[in-house]
């Protein structure tokens, strides 16, 4: 079955598997929950305590905590990146079958509309916001600077014989893309592997003019 907050894809194994651990926990500490995943996603950083303290209840081992926070992140900031809004959201996150869970120790048990009701209004509240610091954070490539290159020749021998064995040698001055430091990356490759490389670089670039 293929899910609009997965892109139209089936939804992960992992993310089905790790589901029922969210039934665990109740409503209410859903959305907290969900507040400090948008949290750590906008760039404001995940209070570990506080995580650890909502989950205290559900007996949470420290596997458990991470696989949640692993979860919520990947369906909030997927939701966002595909443009999902809350109300399908939660009409898909119902049908991959979140069961009804015990939560704090008790025989209470919550319904999944309950569950993802908390999610998807922490995600509606901060859809926008998400969105854009997606679009600020994606593509961000390093800027290539200077190329200079060289051939090396290993001299090997074999039966008093010496055989050149030629290798291309890149230098690349690059600009880091987080830090926006200038830095230099060296790269040694063989003459075949520098010819498919070529190769390949050239049909890049034949597909890139073709789009223009």
């Amino acid at each position: 079955m293929r899910f609009r907050f997965c892109g139209d894809l089936d939804c992960p194994d992992w993310v089905l598997a790790e589901i029922s651990t969210l039934a665990k926990i109740s409503s209410v500490k859903m959305k907290l929950l969900c507040a400090q995943v948008l949290k750590d996603l906008l760039g404001e950083g995940i209070d570990y305590d506080k995580v650890a303290k909502l989950t205290a209840d559900a007996k949470f081992e420290s596997g458990d905590i991470k696989a949640s926070v692993a979860v919520l992140s990947f369906i909030l900031s997927s939701a966002a990146k595909h443009d999902v809004d809350s109300e399908s959201l939660s009409s898909e996150l119902q049908q991959l079958g979140l069961p009804k869970a015990g939560v704090e120790g008790k025989n209470v048990q919550f319904d999944l509309e309950e569950h993802t009701t908390g999610l998807c209004k922490s995600y509606e509240d901060k859809h926008s916001a998400l969105q854009d610091k997606l679009r600020e954070t994606s593509l961000r490539l390093g800027q290539l600077e200077d190329v200079s290159w060289r051939v090396d020749y290993t001299l090997s021998s074999s039966e008093l014989r010496e055989v050149n064995e030629p290798a291309i040698q890149l230098k690349l001055q690059l600009n880091g893309a987080e830090s926006g430091a200038s830095e230099t990356k060296v790269v040694s490759v063989s003459a075949e592997k520098f010819r498919v490389l070529l190769a390949e670089l050239k049909q890049g670039q034949t597909m890139m003019n073709a789009l223009q």
